[in-house]
C-alpha cells in the first residue's frame, strides 16, 4: 500500500527533510546539481504545500510534488528558473496572482517505484486536487518532455509567449524544459474528460483508498489529500481576499 499525503509545508518539518533529501538524490543522479525548485528555503514558507508519497507506516519516501501559493514574498520557482531569460513571466504571473495562482514543482519519484506513475500521473493529479482546498485559480508548471502530455492531462497547456514558443534550456544547456499553464483550476474545461472525473472524485472525497491499472499494472493507493489545519491558511491573511470564493 502506498500512500499519498498532503500538508503544509510548515507543519512537519521533519517530512519536508525526508523530501529535501529525497529529491537532491535523483537530481544529483542525473547530473542536475542546482535546480530552483530544490532550494531548501520553500520548508519555512507558509504559502508551499507538500504532497509525500510514501509508505504506510511512514517510514519509506518514494516521491513528492509541491505547490508554491504566489504570496508577493518569494518568487515561484518559474521565475527564478526562467525570469532572466524572458522577463515577461514576472508580469504574468502577476496577472494571475490578483486571483489566486501557485506552481507545482519539486515533483521526483525514486527508482524503486519507477514506472508505475507515481511522479507524472498521481503526483500531478494529487497537486491539481489540493490547489482548490487552499483557494487557487490556477496553476503553473515547468514540464520536462516526459510531464508534458500528462500536464495536458489535467487541462494545462503551453504558456507560448514567453521563451521560444514555450520553451528554455533548462535546468541545463542539454535539457529542454516547457512553461505551461492550467487556467481554470475548479473547472479543468481543457482536461481529459476521464481525468477530470478522478480528480472531481478526490475533491469531493479527498481521503480515500483506490485501485488504480496504469501500464497493466494493478497499484492500491491510499489517499489523504484533506489539508490538515487549513484554518490556520485561511486566516494567514496571504489569500485572505479568496476565502469568500473557495
Amino acid at each position: 500500500m502506498i500512500t499519498l499525503r498532503a500538508f503544509r509545508a510548515i507543519d512537519d518539518f521533519e517530512t519536508c527533510q525526508k523530501f529535501m533529501l529525497g529529491h537532491r538524490s535523483v537530481l544529483e543522479n542525473i547530473g542536475i546539481n542546482k535546480l530552483s525548485s530544490a532550494k531548501d528555503e520553500w520548508m519555512l514558507s507558509p504559502g508551499v504545500f507538500v504532497i509525500i508519497v510514501e509508505s504506510e507506516d511512514r517510514t519509506k519516501v518514494y516521491g513528492g510534488a509541491r505547490v508554491h501559493v504566489a504570496d508577493g514574498v518569494l518568487q515561484l520557482p518559474i521565475e527564478e528558473a526562467t525570469g532572466y531569460l524572458d522577463a515577461k513571466i514576472y508580469d504574468i504571473v502577476r496577472e494571475y496572482s490578483a486571483n489566486g495562482t501557485g506552481e507545482i514543482c519539486g515533483l521526483w519519484n525514486s527508482r524503486e517505484v519507477a514506472g508505475m506513475g507515481i511522479g507524472s500521473v498521481f503526483l500531478t493529479r494529487a497537486c491539481v486536487i489540493i490547489s482548490s482546498q487552499i483557494c487557487l485559480q490556477s496553476l503553473f508548471a515547468l514540464c520536462a518532455p516526459y510531464t508534458i502530455k500528462m500536464a495536458e492531462t489535467v487541462g494545462y497547456h503551453k504558456l507560448d509567449i514567453i521563451g521560444k514558443n514555450g520553451t528554455f534550456y533548462y535546468p541545463k544547456l542539454d535539457l529542454v524544459a516547457t512553461a505551461m499553464l492550467l487556467s481554470d483550476v475548479r473547472v479543468l474545461s481543457l482536461a481529459d474528460p476521464n481525468e477530470r472525473d478522478k480528480i472531481m472524485s478526490l475533491r469531493e472525497n479527498p481521503n480515500q483508498m483506490r485501485t488504480e491499472i496504469l501500464r497493466d499494472k494493478e497499484l492500491e493507493l491510499n489517499f489523504h489529500l484533506e489539508i490538515p489545519n487549513l484554518d490556520r491558511w485561511y486566516s494567514s491573511g496571504i489569500i485572505k481576499n479568496l476565502v469568500k470564493d473557495a
